[in-house]
């Protein structure tokens, strides 16, 4: 058992709410250093802030590359091969399409004409690199990034390996429900990561027991309204339809050593919907999912199977490795 001194905190930051639980002989200082560090990765990653590399990106569309620090290339190189591994229903040149959308205000959708003429603005291989450059730009005036789906999780990484350096060897941050561990807790066991029931409030599905992972969910519940035809809009947009998805899933979780990785995965599978979604897996080694259906059935993969603790009464589907292939 390992004795340690303890920082946590709640506060807000990257428009959500982030607690931190960090232990170990420097722990108070580590948590400061872990803090600023969101606070500079947001100054960079956020497009609502106005002189963040991402922000002059979206400014410069349409004419010409934007020189970026080597983060900032490394979550868009990212998130461009998670794109092309969906083909394109991860995509964070969907800037356009969630602006439409106005989650924050509003209470109906936008209407069918509004979104056919938005979606050509919608494509992330009008996402140019340049490796040798280290530059980014956008083809089309018009056209924006947003890193809403894959920017919390590499701030949970940079967190980490921040920690790391202050010799944190048991921490736990959760940044706006991707949670970040490193360790296991200061009495030896592994961390527990709740999964929340998508239909019952303050309840849980049930949990993950993980060491030095990362546990990211996306689903239908967080930002979403009901419109005039009684259907659920929620935020997690289709980039090929434009719409809500509707894949037959209503909330994905990945755990994965990356909260960059389980970040985007979670979201490109909730997209894509099981029976595709679950290929996407076999592109990053050692990723593991929980997926819950629109009937609340709950399917978890087999090297989950030892360390998912399922709520009283929900039974759990076992998705074979095979099955993935």
């Amino acid at each position: 058992m390992m004795q340690a001194s303890a920082a946590e905190t709640i506060g807000f930051g990257m428009n959500t709410e982030i607690s931190h639980k960090v232990f170990g002989e420097h722990a108070q200082e580590a948590l400061i250093a872990a803090k600023a560090e969101l606070i500079r990765l947001e100054n960079k990653l956020s497009r609502f802030i106005p002189e963040s590399e991402i922000n002059r990106i979206n400014r410069s569309a349409g004419r010409g590359p934007v020189t970026i620090s080597m983060e900032t290339y490394k979550v868009i190189s990212h998130a461009v091969r998670l794109s092309e591994i969906s083909q394109g229903l991860f995509d964070i040149s969907a800037g356009p399409l969630i602006d439409l959308w106005n989650y924050k205000h509003a209470f109906r959708g936008p209407g069918k004409i509004r979104i056919r003429r938005i979606l050509p603005y919608v494509n992330f291989r009008d996402l140019i690199l340049d490796s040798h450059k280290q530059t980014a730009r956008l083809r089309k005036r018009g056209q924006s990034i947003d890193l809403g789906g894959i920017g919390k999780g590499f701030a949970g990484d940079c967190c980490m390996n921040i920690l790391k350096c202050y010799g944190i060897v048991s921490a736990f941050i959760n940044i706006g429900g991707n949670a970040s561990t490193l360790g296991n807790k200061p009495d030896g066991s592994p961390w527990r990561v709740g999964i929340r029931h998508p239909r019952s409030d303050g309840c849980l599905l049930g949990a993950v027991e993980v060491t030095g992972k990362a546990v990211v969910t996306s689903g239908d519940y967080e930002r979403y309204f009901i419109d005039r035809r009684g259907m659920r809009r929620h935020h997690i947009l289709n980039p090929s339809t434009g719409y809500p998805a509707q894949s037959g899933l209503i909330s994905v979780t990945v755990v994965a050593d990356s909260a960059l990785t389980a970040d985007g995965l979670s979201t490109a599978i909730f997209v894509a919907g099981m029976d595709r979604g679950l290929k996407y897996l076999t592109h990053f080694p050692g990723t593991e999912a929980v997926l819950v259906d629109n009937r609340l059935r709950v399917y978890i993969t087999q090297g989950l199977k030892e360390c998912y603790k399922t709520a009283a009464d929900i039974p759990v589907n076992i998705i074979r490795k095979e099955l993935l292939l």
